[in-house]
């Protein structure tokens, strides 16, 4: 009976806040309500199907360590996220917030998740900006309400030149979208907003960064509980001791500046080429070993730029250069073919990652078998043994990509039990592997084998 009657309680509760109600205190349902906006930085659904983002997982990690549950409101545009804010319909907002701007809107700011840039970006082929004095007579444009406004006007009594457009209600990507075809000659956008979508926009590039920098928060209305806050200060301080932040920011932002302008125009000039006669090869591999076609697609990019004929001085051959050992060990025939080869690399990978202890977590487990690809097992472990005795986590990625060079150091032979290798090279490989991923996550299909049951039936018993 108590439990029907504390179901209908919250039942009642959530029609209260659908009707325009302040949502009641999270202390009290245990559920915390965010709103947020769809963006690589913030919040968005994975391939799995899952909620992702650096500040969803914050936020996550936080309501468990508070035996909360987490609903997340998107919002469209800016005004409606502080709407809710001001209505209370929403314990807090969690969209990439400067600190000063959630002052000056008369909320209140949580603790700072970290400082980013402010960069002024351009397009690429467009003759230099260098310096703010460049900018006089251009077209700049920047968000209302970003905080980059008040930074301009600092700066402006210096350089009287300068001069911009601020537009309402939009969010950095489209101020990205709208630079690239033209209609602006530069535009304002801080660092967390940008790194996520750099790889989507290599016509653009970062000409200078505005000398102050943003901290990032999350905001709460002026009525917010104490006891909400208090336990929000108490979790980031904590959180930012053990590593916990450090980890979180890692898998997103750790690899998102390791490609060159050229390696994503390679990339997505290659894509309509090549890729179409591989596709299925790769959603056969998927099928075959669980591995997400587009990170097989993403390695046999980085591998060969999906060239099924290459070959390298050491004797790796194929679209995913396998070794003449690692081919017989996957039953490759011809590495040369190149659903031979996809589907060996795939094997390949899943047996690497299999082979690494139970206890390392997901995405971690994927990245750090991307190394062992480049350098094996046996490196890798030595690099998981740097990365204890430097008192790091060897079960995490932030930590073992951190060793990885110093297998090519002699000064950790004592724990290097398989000797020299190029670990520079191995971290440069999963990190370029990370970005091609990315970019076909977003560009590609997810590949379902229930839906396409039977597609590569034929395929299966095709000879090589």
């Amino acid at each position: 009976m108590a439990t029907r009657r504390n179901g209908l309680i919250l039942f009642l509760l959530g029609l209260l806040s659908a009707c325009g109600a302040p949502v009641p205190p999270v202390e009290k349902t245990g559920e915390l309500v965010v709103g947020t906006r769809n963006y690589p930085a913030t919040y968005y659904i994975a391939s799995d199907g899952e909620s992702a983002g650096y500040e969803h997982d914050v936020l996550r990690a936080f309501a468990e360590s508070q035996q909360w549950s987490v609903r997340w409101v998107e919002k469209n545009d800016p005004d409606a996220l502080f709407d809710a804010l001001d209505k209370r319909a929403i314990h807090m907002a969690a969209a990439a917030l400067p600190q000063a701007v959630v002052k000056d809107r008369h909320f209140i700011a949580g603790p700072v998740l970290f400082e980013t840039p402010v960069h002024v970006i351009v397009q690429a082929d467009k003759p230099a900006l260098r310096t703010l004095r460049d900018l006089a007579g251009k077209r700049l444009a920047l968000i209302a309400g970003s905080g980059h406004t008040p930074m301009l006007a600092r700066l402006k009594r210096k350089h009287p030149g300068l001069a911009w457009t601020t537009l309402e209600n939009v969010w950095p990507e489209e101020l990205l979208a709208r630079l690239q075809v033209g209609e602006f000659d530069a535009v304002v956008v801080n660092g967390m907003a940008y790194d996520p979508m750099r790889n989507l926009y290599p016509e653009l590039k970062v000409a200078f960064d505005l000398p102050d920098r943003q901290k990032i928060v999350w905001a709460m209305p002026p009525l917010s509980s104490q006891e909400l806050r208090t336990r929000l200060a108490r979790f980031i301080e904590r959180a930012r001791q053990d590593g916990t932040l450090a980890r979180i920011h890692e898998r997103y932002f750790g690899h998102v500046k390791q490609l060159e302008r050229s390696d994503v125009l390679g990339i997505l000039e290659r894509r309509p080429q090549r890729l179409p006669a591989l596709r299925r090869h790769f959603q056969e591999a998927q099928t075959l070993t669980g591995i997400d076609w587009r990170l097989l697609a993403a390695i046999g990019y980085q591998e060969s730029q999906w060239n099924p004929y290459a070959t390298s001085p050491t004797g790796v051959r194929g679209l995913m250069m396998l070794t003449g050992e690692t081919a017989d060990r996957m039953g490759v025939g011809n590495r040369l073919d190149a659903r031979q080869s996809i589907i060996g690399g795939a094997r390949y990978l899943a047996m690497l990652k299999d082979s690494l202890p139970v206890r390392i977590a997901e995405p971690d487990r994927t990245w750090i078998a991307l190394a062992a690809y480049n350098i094996g097992l046996g490196h890798l472990e030595d690099a998981r043994r740097i990365a204890q005795a430097r008192g790091g986590d060897p079960d995490s990625w932030i930590d073992v990509k951190a060793a990885l060079p110093y297998l090519s150091r002699g000064t950790y032979g004592r724990v290097m039990k398989y000797g020299y290798a190029r670990g520079h090279e191995a971290l440069g490989l999963a990190e370029n592997i990370r970005n091609y991923y990315d970019i076909l996550l977003r560009l590609e299909p997810e590949y379902d084998p229930l839906i396409n049951l039977g597609e590569h039936d034929s395929l299966a018993s095709t000879p090589g």
